[in-house]
């Protein structure tokens, strides 16, 4: 239960670069909502991949402003264009592969729990600095550390392609 009103432009939210590729804005974090639940925007690269991971306890879910993405959910692909939204279970193995023109798409963690490893996979995104560099090896550890995320496989489509 929230014990006060949030209300927040994009552009006021925190802004930060994501090891895993891409810019995440923090909409919503989990200490304003009781730990309900953790909302940011992912604008992510043409061909992102991520590994195979699971969120053992939240379910996440996406919703397509732009752009699409290849999901690969519990070993079955589906292509999610803008305007269309994907609710993954909690440990559903599933990762996905941003499209040809990359993808901007809000996530939703329910609930929350999942920023501790958000925060320690990513750093500040200050204007006019570029983007941080892919680590994989920052996520597993932030995985391991954090317990909100497990890896589970590498990405499992690298040579895929999806329709712009």
């Amino acid at each position: 239960m929230t014990t006060t009103s949030l209300i927040r432009n994009a552009d006021e939210a925190e802004r930060r670069w994501f090891s895993g590729g891409g810019l995440h804005t923090w909409l919503v974090r989990e200490d304003e909502v009781n730990k309900g639940f953790l909302m940011f925007e992912d604008e992510v690269e043409p061909g992102k991949p991520t590994p195979l991971h699971t969120h053992p306890e939240a379910e996440e879910t996406f919703y397509l402003l732009a752009g699409s993405i290849l999901l690969h959910v519990d070993g079955a692909e589906s292509e999610l264009r803008a305007g269309g939204v994907a609710v993954i279970p909690r440990n559903t193995p599933h990762a996905f592969l941003a499209g040809p023109n990359g993808a901007r798409m809000l996530c939703l963690h329910t609930p929350g729990g999942g920023e501790n490893f958000y925060r320690m996979a990513s750093e500040p995104a200050l204007d006019g600095q570029p983007a941080a560099p892919v680590d994989f090896d920052r996520i597993r550890q932030a995985a391991i550390a954090s317990g909100t995320m497990r890896l589970v496989g590498p990405p499992p489509f690298l040579s895929a392609e999806v329709r712009s």
